[in-house]
């Protein structure tokens, strides 16, 4: 067949791999070249398998008042942006009931447990399983109370695959090695990984995908229309279609009658080229300061926020101010963070934060987007599906937009 992939991103050149690869003529449509404002580059780089509980949950809503940006948290709901997020709160609300989270934690527990073996998949066939790191990943506190009230949350939460221990003596030291405020306390996660580098990963999965004869067309899709039977972009017809485009999916599944409840949840990070960083520490998450700092090929970034806006709304500078702030406080070696690269870029979240990965009723169109924090954790695993759907039929519909209807 002849496939259109709507999406150049981690989901979208992942799919295009993986129809490629079961034989199809595959043209992937990507609105911005070299893709830097997507989350797919922006990311933390932390193949998160740990975190197989929606966050559409009664915890997630009882603890959403501290977690307010204005009390020093990452939760950003900005007042011009109202009109995006109070109808998706509310949404998100009715999500959170127990037994609409009880189903979605056994969908997403399903998707997560293959999504490291999916990655090592996709790697290994495109010869680059250097980008795969799975040395885990650290959380650390930096007072008694905040190492406490932690440790009894994850004992209380669900992380899948993925386990965790308290940090050794060992670990203990080198975490305190590089910054210069107290440990109260680490745990590190086993099971969880990183990529080397996302662009890196983008570069080399759209590489082979060309090499192997795939094409890519960067030009934004506005509207994907059916003509005899067939979706049409532009002038250019083909067999079936693959909508991967993010948040900007909302639109082209709107035209062909589905409500897509999405949120652009814009996330923030800086980055900066430190070689002084410790060698082969995987990602640190200092959960006090909702920061996660992972070192890449490129560089060493931190990463944050959870601000639900319009897509493209300005973005709010405070934000890096802040990260800034917290890699200084912290005495991390960093450089001089107000020279650090700085990034926003949205992503794309459905209320119950659970991906949509389906089939357009009676047409040849699917879908694979909304993935949230997990656009990443969740791409190779996502694609197998979607090479299922397409030849097989087989459609996972504890992740269908009927869902929304």
């Amino acid at each position: 067949m002849n496939i259109f992939i709507i999406g150049g991103g981690i989901v979208g050149l992942n799919a295009a791999l993986e129809l490629q690869g079961r034989g199809h003529s595959v043209t992937v449509y990507e609105r911005s070249e070299g893709g830097s404002v997507a989350a797919s580059y922006g990311n933390a780089g932390h193949i998160a398998t740990e975190q197989v509980e929606p966050l559409a949950s009664q915890a997630m809503i009882r603890s959403a008042f501290s977690r307010l940006f204005i009390n020093g948290g990452a939760l950003s709901l900005p007042p011009a942006g109202i009109a995006k997020w109070l109808p998706f709160s509310l949404r998100l609300m009715r999500a959170a009931r127990p037994e609409t989270f009880a189903r979605g934690k056994a969908a997403l527990s399903g998707l997560i447990g293959e999504a490291l073996p999916a990655w090592r998949r996709r790697l290994g066939n495109i010869g680059a399983a250097d980008l795969l790191r799975e040395d885990g990943h650290f959380v650390v506190w930096e007072t008694p109370a905040t190492a406490a009230a932690g440790l009894k949350a994850w004992r209380e939460t669900d992380t899948g695959t993925a386990t965790w221990r308290e940090a050794d003596a060992e670990e203990l030291a080198a975490l305190r090695g590089f910054t210069t405020v107290p440990v109260a306390g680490a745990i590190r996660f086993e099971g969880t990984g990183q990529v080397a580098d996302p662009r890196r990963l983008l570069d080399t999965l759209a590489e082979t995908f060309t090499g192997r004869g795939g094409k890519i067309v960067h030009d934004e899709v506005t509207a994907l229309r059916i003509e005899d039977g067939r979706p049409v972009v532009g002038t250019a017809q083909a067999d079936a279609a693959v909508v991967c485009a993010g948040v900007w999916s909302k639109p082209l599944m709107e035209g062909l009658g589905y409500t897509v409840p999405i949120v652009a949840e814009r996330g923030y990070h800086i980055e900066s080229v430190v070689p002084s960083w410790p060698q082969g520490l995987p990602p640190v998450v200092f959960e006090d300061r909702s920061m996660i700092v992972t070192r890449f090929e490129s560089g060493v970034r931190a990463a944050s926020f959870v601000e639900l806006n319009k897509t493209d709304a300005p973005p709010d500078a405070r934000k890096w101010q802040r990260l800034e702030r917290h890699v200084r406080d912290l005495g991390l070696p960093f450089g001089d963070p107000s020279k650090a690269a700085r990034w926003m870029g949205a992503r794309p979240t459905l209320p119950d934060y659970l991906p949509g990965i389906g089939r357009a009723k009676g047409l040849p169109v699917y879908y694979a987007f909304g993935h949230q924090h997990l656009g990443l954790t969740l791409a190779a695993v996502t694609a197998e599906r979607v090479g299922a759907m397409v030849d097989d039929g087989v459609v996972p519909v504890e992740f269908d937009l009927a869902r929304f209807q």
